[in-house]
């Protein structure tokens, strides 16, 4: 009697929670910020439209005063996600929670001040208060482009490679170069020289953010030392491995400084509209 086969095993289940490891911040929970913000957005448009008096509501009136004091809280509590990114937790209110709720009620709270406005601009604090407001929304939206698009650019520039292993790789490319240069003419060594003498990313701002750097010694030498000589093609192959890795650590510099850089906005804004907004409280209780 032949033994019958062993059961093959269940497959194993996935759990809830690996399942999410992957999830993006914007769609945490299933999107639940986003739609807490669409109700906060749809629920300040239904009550500006049943106000009275209709077709002005303003910031005077009582829906004005109350979206006002909306606005208010959550532009505070937003502003507190430079805090909160300094301790991490986990379960509800994780990291990637509070991010979650920081973009998709930073959009909303675009609706809730502008209805408290009443769409009454002139030039005045209260103005200069929601111009900032605005400016700080829209500089949210390109830093949320920004965090989701540049990690996987990063990942895909390193390859399997880390930041350290590229810097190792690129002293054992100048070590190599020195050692190639050395039976060399003089002119072929210079450039060899200015090659490995010139900086792998570059020093200004502007470079960083164009990931180029503006007299690079290896697109010099390269162009100086052309493939028509045997002899030089060695060193060439040595410069073109050289010029390859100078691009990926370029290229992985210009993606965080372009972070750095959307810091450099988004925080000063930020810190102007804590400013004006202020000045715009003080101002409307002072003349109430």
């Amino acid at each position: 009697m032949n033994a019958r086969a062993a059961p093959r095993p269940a497959p194993a289940r996935t759990r809830p929670s690996q399942l999410a490891v992957h999830e993006s911040f914007l769609a945490h929970r299933g999107y639940l910020w986003a739609r807490v913000a669409a109700l906060v957005a749809a629920g300040a448009g239904l009550l500006y439209a049943l106000d009275s008096p209709w077709p002005r509501p303003n910031g005077g009136t009582a829906l004005g005063y109350g979206l006002g004091t909306v606005a208010a809280g959550l532009i505070v509590w937003l502003s507190l996600l430079g805090i909160r990114k300094r301790r991490f937790t986990d379960g509800q209110w994780s990291l990637k929670a509070w991010v979650s709720a920081h973009v998709w009620l930073g959009l909303a709270l675009a609706v809730v001040a502008t209805l408290h406005s009443g769409f009454q601009f002139g030039w005045n604090v209260h103005t200069l208060a929601w111009a900032l407001l605005m400016g700080v929304i829209l500089s949210g939206v390109w830093g949320v482009i920004l965090y989701v698009r540049l990690p996987r650019l990063l990942s895909d520039n390193r390859a399997t490679a880390s930041e350290r292993a590229m810097a190792v790789e690129l002293a054992d490319n100048d070590r190599a170069l020195e050692a190639a240069a050395r039976p060399l003419a003089d002119r072929e060594a210079a450039l060899v020289k200015a090659a490995i003498a010139s900086p792998a990313v570059g020093a200004g701002l502007a470079e960083r953010l164009a990931g180029r750097v503006a007299q690079c010694g290896t697109a010099a030498a390269l162009g100086a030392i052309g493939p028509s000589d045997p002899a030089l093609a060695p060193l060439r192959q040595l410069l073109e491995v050289r010029a390859a890795l100078l691009a990926r650590i370029r290229t992985n510099a210009c993606l965080k400084t372009w972070l750095q850089f959307w810091l450099l906005v988004h925080v000063p804004l930020t810190l102007a509209l804590l400013a004006a907004l202020l000045a715009h409280i003080v101002s409307v209780f002072f003349y109430w």
